[in-house]
């Protein structure tokens, strides 16, 4: 028994040699912060779309059925006529197939597709997003070089690549639908009605990549008012002026003008009232995406940001008015003064 407790104690000291050799324990009181003037810089944060990699991946067996789908958001709007002759310049095919009432939108096809089983199909929206349907990568990257000469505010290239949307589809048996963020379409429809369903199912990409585009604007955003609150709170100055926070107020002005007004996100467009099928495809697309519960929020922040804004232009008000009343009191102080020294001397 002596023995095997003088063991157990050899073995409890090696323990503790070895975990004071590979961890260091320091208690709450010797803890000193480390102060650095260096700016702490901020991770990337996650796209505001769904990719691939965060739905359920299919099996290896079944990727050779599949092909892609990517929307894009590159600018605030695009020159559609002026676009449609330069890419038929450049051998494409405009297809015609769409009704009237599907307006600012331009298709168009391409012989090179990235595999047989779908002819290759780009979908360009007018505002400002385009939707790749089965096309190679290098004729995806041409058309993005010639996309970019008929650009309107284009955004930065490395958030339209960061904020893209990207779907698999395939064409089989069965109604079309979306499934666990997969799209299928029905092998037996003719090509005028895998148009008009491709044309419902882009159009709600479109939706997600244009409000991923106005959510990274807005975080940009928070991010310049951010240390506001904390300024008024520990009775700092403010250093804006009355110009920066007009110029405040004006932008969120007109990303609330985007997103409530002149955009698609609140209500369903016009096109799907008689064409109950790809109404339902529409919904469905943009459940999936959450448009709308992203929208609410956006418009929550919004509302924030605007009474944080209303609060600095109160304050700003107030003290140029204190000011103008400093002024109007110092002049009357020297009037009264002359007065005095008219009526003495």
């Amino acid at each position: 028994m002596t023995e095997s407790c003088k063991l157990n104690t050899e073995h409890i000291k090696k323990l503790r040699n070895i975990s004071s050799r590979f961890y260091s324990v320091v208690s709450a009181g010797k803890i000193i912060p480390k102060h650095s003037n260096q700016p702490v810089k901020r991770p990337p944060k996650a796209p505001r779309t769904k990719q691939p990699s965060r739905t359920n991946q299919p099996l290896l067996s079944d990727m050779e059925n599949l092909m892609q789908c990517t929307a894009f958001a590159t600018a605030d709007e695009y020159h559609l006529g002026n676009l449609c002759h330069d890419l038929t310049s450049h051998g494409y095919v405009e297809i015609t197939s769409l009704p009237r009432d599907a307006a600012n939108v331009l298709v168009i096809g391409t012989e090179k597709s990235a595999k047989e089983d779908d002819p290759g199909m780009i979908f360009f929206f007018r505002e400002g997003a385009v939707v790749f349907w089965n096309v190679e990568e290098k004729s995806m990257k041409n058309i993005m070089r010639v996309l970019e000469q008929h650009e309107i505010q284009p955004y930065e290239v490395a958030l339209v690549h960061w904020e893209n949307e990207e779907m698999n589809y395939r064409i089989g048996e069965g109604q079309s639908k979306l499934h666990k963020g997969e799209i299928l379409l029905n092998s037996e429809l003719d090509n005028d009605e895998v148009v008009l369903q491709k044309f419902a199912f882009s159009n709600a990409l479109c939706l997600s990549v244009k409000l991923a585009i106005w959510e990274s604007l807005l975080d940009n955003f928070v991010e310049s008012i951010q240390s506001i609150p904390e300024i008024l709170k520990s009775r700092r100055k403010v250093k804006l002026s009355h110009a920066d926070v007009m110029q405040k107020i004006g932008e969120l002005f007109a990303l609330r003008h985007r997103i409530n007004l002149s955009s698609d996100l609140l209500i369903t467009p016009d096109f799907y009232w008689d064409r109950e099928k790809l109404e339902e495809l529409y919904d469905k697309t943009c459940q999936f995406l959450n448009i709308n519960r992203r929208v609410k929020v956006m418009n929550e922040k919004l509302q924030h940001c605007m009474e944080l804004t209303d609060l600095m232009r109160n304050h700003l008000n107030e003290k140029h008015a204190l000011r103008l009343e400093w002024m109007i009191v110092i002049l009357i102080t020297i009037e009264v003064l002359f007065e005095l020294a008219r009526v003495v001397f």
